[in-house]
């Protein structure tokens, strides 16, 4: 058992956390790059928080342009035991519409130009993504939209395109009969990087739009998408409330908390020190540079 330290990565329209007590702008520096900004730690009640808005306050960083691998190394060395991610999407479904909130159980990945693993450079890894979020996580997640007071469905499949352009509606159709759900540009390869750092995480998706499959429907306009974000970040603020305050006292151990002992494939004596000194937050618990040549 051990204390739960709930690392909070913002969307659009998420830039802080009012509710944070005690809280402090952190600078944390990552060997690889700079993340999206400081995080914001705190706490509600006695779990501890540590928040990073994946844009950047102001949201001046493009989805191609966030550096997933520093945020999720940050969040590593900054203690946390979890992730929560919240992120603003495209519904692909009648029945998803502007206002919802999505919790998501699986990912079709369709980025091509962001760096999308910690294990290069001289180790190698292959982390299971079958089951790519935390189930108890994500049942908490839940819970707490519904006592926030949103509507919230449990289960779907995010289509991550790479944007920032929205879809074609050819692509948008494509999709719909791929079996997606929802569509966004953020969520991949962060969940990927975060089972690689052994971080449990769920993702709770808030709609802001249909994507322009709807025949009778206008393109996506980000004028409107801003009005029904900022009518999201108020559940957002207060589904975040509502999880810290229904965490159980005492942590339980995850498997996803060890993951890499059946992931790792080079051989330690091999592994350069350059590589474990960059990877010392994710391999740690499995690796020092005692074991590197």
């Amino acid at each position: 058992m051990t204390a739960w330290r709930i690392g909070i990565i913002g969307g659009s329209g998420l830039y802080a956390i009012d509710a944070l007590e005690d809280a402090r702008w952190t600078t944390i520096e990552s060997p690889w790059g700079a993340p999206s900004d400081a995080v914001l730690c705190g706490r509600i009640g006695a779990v501890e928080l540590v928040f990073l808005p994946r844009h950047g306050r102001g949201h001046g960083i493009a989805p191609g342009d966030i550096n997933a691998r520093a945020n999720i190394d940050v969040l590593k060395r900054a203690g946390c035991t979890d992730v929560l991610a919240l992120s603003s999407i495209g519904s692909l479904q009648e029945e998803l519409p502007p206002g919802h909130f999505v919790v998501v159980d699986q990912f079709i990945d369709r980025t091509v130009a962001r760096p999308s693993t910690f294990f290069s450079d001289g180790l190698v890894a292959h982390v299971s993504m079958a089951d790519p979020v935390c189930p108890r996580l994500s049942a908490l997640a839940a819970a707490a939209v519904t006592a926030a007071g949103g509507p919230v469905v449990m289960g779907a499949t995010y289509l991550a395109m790479e944007g920032p352009q929205f879809s074609t509606r050819a692509e948008s159709r494509l999709y719909r009969q791929w079996g997606c759900d929802v569509i966004g540009m953020t969520a991949m390869p962060e969940a990927k990087l975060a089972r690689e750092a052994e971080l449990p995480y769920a993702l709770v998706g808030m709609v802001t739009d249909y994507d322009c499959w709807r025949d009778e429907a206008a393109f996506v306009e980000v004028d409107a998408v801003i009005r029904q974000m900022r009518r999201n970040a108020g559940i957002a603020r207060a589904t975040i409330a509502a999880f810290a305050a229904a965490l159980p006292a005492e942590r339980a151990a995850s498997p996803i908390d060890t993951v890499l002992d059946h992931a790792l494939l080079t051989d330690p004596a091999a592994v350069p020190v350059a590589a474990l000194a960059r990877l010392d937050a994710i391999v740690g618990r499995r690796l020092n540079r005692k074991n590197a040549r």
